[in-house]
């Protein structure tokens, strides 16, 4: 049984830091692609970046420069490392796995089953 859990959510000024970590069950990390995404209230489930079994890696072209996607397949978990953050950047974060796919991952919602329950990322001016 699959299992992802988001953390390392919160609150922060903008131009700060955060770093999201996703805990997985299951031998998935580094096997098939996984991804992140966000969502706000009223808007569609947004892709943020995917990384594949080959360690190759999708951006948003909103976040190109100042997010960092890898995963440690020891550890199993996928992290997002959020730089120089914006009001924008607010948003719930998802971790996602896409068990069909291993690599040129895609970043829409829609090839993924299976999801984490989120956690909030809300960036202040």
């Amino acid at each position: 049984q699959v299992q992802l859990v988001e953390s390392g959510g919160g609150s922060v000024q903008a131009g700060g830091s955060l770093r999201l970590s996703c805990a997985v069950s299951g031998d998935i990390v580094s096997r098939f692609c996984m991804a992140w995404f966000r969502q706000v209230p009223g808007k569609e489930r947004e892709g943020v970046a995917s990384i594949g079994d080959d360690g190759g890696t999708a951006y948003a072209d909103s976040v190109k420069g100042r997010f960092t996607i890898s995963s440690d397949n020891a550890e199993s978990t996928l992290y997002l490392q959020m730089n120089a953050l914006k009001p924008e950047d607010t948003a719930m974060y998802y971790c996602a796995a896409d068990l069909q796919r291993q690599r040129s991952c895609w970043l829409h919602w829609a090839f993924y089953n299976k999801w984490g329950q989120g956690t909030q990322v809300t960036v202040s001016s």
